[in-house]
């Protein structure tokens, strides 16, 4: 399996954006939530890299990710940062759901490949 190298970047970016909440405007919450998000999203990243792929810890954190920055957005209708995190958290939680359903319809074809009646 590949290493998922999009989810390691949107890790960094999270994480990054964390810390340059602090440092703009001292926001502890925000260094707090970006490096905890930022971790989270990193073994995400890691286990979605494994043989096989478990994208379990990415679509929560994804789906918290964008539900939270989309509430911001909601509230303050500033783009920059709420509006633009949610809009790509909501883009890899796409990817990440058609990763993990195209990975159940490959196991459950190998499955009925495995079960049919060999021709004689």
């Amino acid at each position: 399996m590949p290493i998922d190298f999009i989810g390691f970047a949107f890790a960094i970016t999270i994480a990054a954006g964390g810390i340059m909440g602090y440092a703009k405007a001292g926001s502890i919450p925000s260094l707090g939530s970006g490096i905890l998000f930022g971790l989270l999203l990193s073994y995400g990243a890691y286990q979605a890299s494994k043989s096989p792929p478990k994208y379990g810890v990415q679509l929560l954190t994804i789906a918290a990710l964008a539900g939270i920055m989309g509430f911001r957005f909601y509230q303050t209708g500033k783009i920059i940062p709420a509006g633009l995190i949610c809009i790509m958290a909501t883009v890899l939680l796409l990817r990440y759901i058609f990763k993990s359903l195209l990975g159940f319809f490959k196991r459950s074809q190998e499955s009925v490949d495995d079960n049919s009646i060999p021709a004689t």
